[in-house]
């Protein structure tokens, strides 16, 4: 197949970070085009949640009005039902930011919505249906992408690797990758809502943890089980799965119609690693393919939006003035590393301190955590984790001038 310059900037996967990157370069006068391998954005049981920092971001690029009349559903508060017992143990509403608040929004939404904004400057291009299968190398350099048809695109100066954690970056072993390790899988199902209920809330129910977050009609539920064990619950069959929900939240509606079938049922694999480089010259990787994060306070999405921020702040302009990125891209990393690394101290924390002996039967089921029970009892304390998951650490602010 024969090559073509097609833009500046080539972007593999046209999520969240994908998609705000190639709208922030667009806009800084970079000829950008987004390769998303799909057809559409309509994938259930991705990541919907908006946080406040990436809500920044919105309101810096004078878009969160418009982005705020989309439908949505807004969380400020979570709350821990601890085998009967109700505490909370997190407030964002105090937050000193234009939405203090998780705005609860499907990915499709937020994409579509990215895109359409994206739309209006000149140099962006979206192409769906374009799944990169490798890279293009040339003299020691990437210099393009080859998608899946044998089709070769070449970048006049960048490709950006913003493909999740099952990015080419990482199949190929062109960066080298550190595991942390997890010890839970988690597996992702709907429940049609009856009532008001809690925004969101943690079920404990013994060594079971289910978690409900309020999309207005419904429960996105989260069911935590320990890592491999996937198979063995499944082998029980969907009627005995469908009792240890019913078990842990007994007012769960219709679960019969909800889980009829394990085909209702996602399995999200939990992993967490990171790059010890996201780049190499013509190559920088950003979001999941620089760094997997797990489900814990679900700030991968908006971890992946600060990247490209950074990405942005610091690339937009030179490449706009059709200088080399090469030199510049190690300060993306730096950057946003130290961030990355102290989030995912966090997430496995929680994974060994709380998680794992949790579904593995030895915690006291009668007895929450001391820093659950200090949450419920001194309230202003639950405004620490709503800052923490709701803003982040070393949050971006965009300084890329518009073209």
């Amino acid at each position: 197949m024969g090559s073509n310059v097609e833009a500046d900037i080539l972007i593999a996967g046209g999520g969240p970070a994908g998609m705000l990157t190639g709208l922030l370069f667009a806009r800084a006068g970079v000829r950008t085009l987004v390769l998303e391998k799909h057809a559409d954005f309509f994938r259930d049981f991705r990541g919907d949640t908006v946080h406040p920092s990436t809500m920044e971001i919105l309101d810096q690029l004078g878009l969160l009005s418009r982005f705020l009349e989309r439908p949505h559903h807004e969380l400020t508060s979570a709350q821990l039902l601890w085998n009967g017992r109700l505490f909370g143990i997190g407030d964002l509403s105090h937050l000193n930011t234009p939405a203090p608040f998780i705005a609860m929004m499907p990915q499709w939404d937020f994409l579509d919505f990215l895109r359409d904004e994206a739309a209006a400057y000149p140099g962006f291009s979206l192409r769906m249906e374009a799944p990169v299968a490798g890279f293009v190398e040339q003299g020691g350099r990437i210099v393009g992408v080859r998608l899946e048809s044998g089709e070769e695109l070449r970048a006049g100066r960048l490709v950006i690797a913003a493909d999740g954690r099952d990015s080419v970056v990482r199949r190929e072993n062109l960066l080298p990758v550190e595991s942390l390790g997890a010890p839970i899988d988690v597996f992702w199902f709907a429940v049609p809502k009856s009532g008001s209920g809690t925004a969101l809330l943690g079920v404990v129910d013994g060594s079971s943890l289910l978690v409900l977050i309020d999309r207005g009609d419904y429960w996105q539920c989260a069911y935590v089980i320990a890592k491999g064990m996937a198979e063995t619950v499944k082998a029980r069959g969907i009627t005995a799965f469908r009792e240890m929900v019913r078990s842990a939240a007994p007012d769960l509606p219709a679960l019969d119609t909800a889980l009829p079938d394990w085909d209702s049922v996602r399995l999200l694999s939990v992993a967490l690693d990171r790059l010890t480089c996201w780049h190499r010259p013509g190559l920088l990787a950003i979001g999941d393919a620089a760094h997997a994060m797990s489900p814990v306070g679900g700030v991968g999405i908006n971890l992946a939006i600060q990247d490209a921020v950074a990405a942005a702040n610091y690339l937009a302009e030179p490449i706009a003035r059709r200088a080399n990125p090469d030199p510049l891209l190690h300060k993306v990393q730096g950057r946003r590393l130290m961030a990355t690394q102290l989030v995912q101290r966090a997430q496995r924390a929680a994974h060994e301190g709380f998680l794992q002996p949790l579904v593995s039967g030895k915690i006291m089921a009668d007895r929450p955590p001391r820093l659950v029970r200090l949450l419920d009892r001194f309230p202003i304390l639950r405004r620490i984790p709503g800052r923490l998951i709701g803003l982040g650490i070393r949050r971006e602010k965009l300084r890329v001038p518009k073209a």
